[in-house]
């Protein structure tokens, strides 16, 4: 905590200010104190300008879950490191967007954006303003109108509004379903509380289905105290916002995320503060287990190591057991991230979608093998039997 200043009481305290103002300073003039030290691919940094590697403030790398040819939406974009680092893994045929509100960051990302294009050959890279919480509202278009019609009024404010919420209706910043894998590096902190649930479902909704969040943040073990969550200067250096460990993944569950993992973990601790060991976490986690639950005879097999196991969802899968499911959990289930850990038994007859039935996810059934073996009922095939035909055996 800062010795010049006395400490701000927390209902006080302009969170989105001081993030504000100790970033634009950042894009400045390097700040050692507000990035922990990450270890990114060489290859990828060969084409980033000096500025921009000198003004990157992260603590992790979430670029390294970046597929080709995916769309990657970069959340807190700052002066354009990890977009430019996509950029190169998605190629030609991806699609990187960067959204950041803070005005000399973007001026910097946008200021090598022609440069950085010509040396790959290809353009793939957009920078947007607007808030993480809010990836609806562009406000490089609601500037444009304030222009034209500032506000002298309680009246002009209400208009303002109005438009505002006319802007994300028709011209959203970020469209829904449009998202390969939404990143993030060290910026989620930062959001204040009360914004921190609508956060999570903007990540949620702007991804497909089938998409995933690969975010990077500081975590802590112990809750922090008011007292550091009313400094300013601990809340911008990525400490007073940090997420307790298990609600940082319990955030994305609540959204309506599933295969949520902790993907890297720090282990030596990057700040200790009062105690409380603070460092950087990377979680990935997917959207997709919404819709009807419908009954198509699929089973899977939970093949261990564990004894059983539980998704979020309640669903409980014991070792060795064809375990009924619905048509939607065993297409995420024999996907990535449990693809490795399931075997997928599918009904000897196919069922079609149109003769489906409701299905109770919440009854934890095991499939009969009558409903699953393959063949012809009644058969009987021995070890020996003759069942080669002139191609080899059958």
């Amino acid at each position: 905590m800062s010795s010049a200043t006395p400490p701000i009481k927390s209902s006080q305290l302009n969170v989105d200010e001081a993030v504000r103002d100790r970033y634009s300073a950042a894009a400045e003039a390097a700040e050692a104190a507000l990035c922990c030290p990450v270890d990114y691919d060489p290859q990828y940094l060969k084409i980033i300008p000096e500025e921009i590697l000198e003004r990157d403030y992260g603590c992790g790398d979430p670029s390294k879950w970046v597929h080709e040819g995916e769309t990657v939406l970069d959340l807190g974009s700052g002066g354009g490191k990890i977009c430019y680092i996509a950029a190169q893994i998605v190629g030609a045929a991806g699609q990187v967007i960067g959204v950041d509100c803070n005005d000399t960051m973007l001026g910097l990302a946008r200021q090598y954006q022609g440069d950085i294009a010509e040396t790959l050959g290809y353009s793939n890279v957009d920078f947007r303003k607007g808030r993480i919480q809010d990836l609806q509202l562009n406000l490089d278009l609601l500037e444009e109108y304030l222009v034209d019609n500032p506000i002298r009024s309680s009246a002009d404010w209400l208009h303002m509004q109005e438009h505002a919420d006319q802007l994300r209706a028709s011209q959203p910043l970020v469209k829904s379903d449009t998202v390969d894998v939404v990143v993030s590096n060290c910026v989620l902190n930062l959001v204040k509380d009360e914004d921190r649930r609508q956060l999570f479902s903007e990540l949620h909704r702007v991804l497909k289905r089938g998409g995933r969040a690969v975010i990077s943040d500081i975590v802590c073990d112990e809750l922090v105290p008011e007292e550091l969550r009313s400094d300013p200067e601990l809340w911008s250096g990525c400490i007073s916002g940090a997420f307790l460990e298990d609600q940082f993944l319990e955030a994305f569950a609540d959204a309506g995320f599933y295969g949520i993992e902790i993907v890297s973990r720090q282990e030596e601790v990057w700040a200790t503060v009062e105690g409380i060991e603070f460092r950087s976490m990377t979680v990935q986690a997917f959207k997709g287990k919404d819709g009807p639950c419908l009954d198509r005879r699929q089973a899977v097999v939970y093949n261990g190591p564990w004894k059983s196991v539980t998704d979020d969802d309640g669903h409980t899968f014991v070792r060795g057991q064809r375990m009924a499911v619905c048509e939607k959990t065993f297409d995420i289930y024999t996907k990535a991230p449990y693809g490795e850990q399931i075997t997928a038994i599918v009904p000897a007859r196919e069922v079609p979608i149109e003769e489906a039935t409701p299905f109770d996810c919440h009854d934890a059934a095991i499939r009969s093998p009558k409903e699953t073996k393959q063949g012809a009922g009644g058969l009987t095939l021995l070890p020996g039997d003759d069942c080669c035909g002139s191609d080899g055996c059958c």
